[in-house]
């Protein structure tokens, strides 16, 4: 075990954002959290993603399924990383999706968007 791994326990395992298009389309269907704001999801986001923004995380994970791979994806990737390390801690299986938003958008891959609301 490394001297940050020691510190700050394992990081989770990572997935590139074609590897994850490929099993969204062919695979056993991971669920995919966007651990972003409100804002940043409604801007584009991956279809079927459930927004968990990262400061939520611990009083959430009631909704999440221990029995599912789960996908954690935010703008970069820093936020994953978080998010995918504390899910790990807690028996999940979980990936972090490298690079984030901006990996996704870098190999053209399609994101939804989210239309605000009257008066929102």
């Amino acid at each position: 075990m490394g001297f940050f791994s020691s510190l700050f326990g394992p990081s989770a395992p990572v997935i590139s954002a074609t590897e994850l298009s490929e099993k969204l389309k062919f695979g056993k269907h991971p669920m995919v959290i966007d651990v972003r704001q409100p804002e940043e999801f409604r801007q584009g986001h991956i279809a079927g993603a459930k927004l968990i923004p990262l400061g939520e995380i611990h009083k959430r994970m009631g909704e999440l399924p221990k029995g599912r791979e789960i996908i954690c994806v935010c703008a970069s990737g820093s936020r994953s990383s978080s998010a995918a390390k504390t899910l790990l801690k807690e028996g999940y299986t979980v990936f972090d999706m490298q690079g984030g938003m901006h990996a996704w958008r870098h190999v053209n891959l399609p994101m939804q968007k989210k239309k605000k609301k009257n008066g929102a």
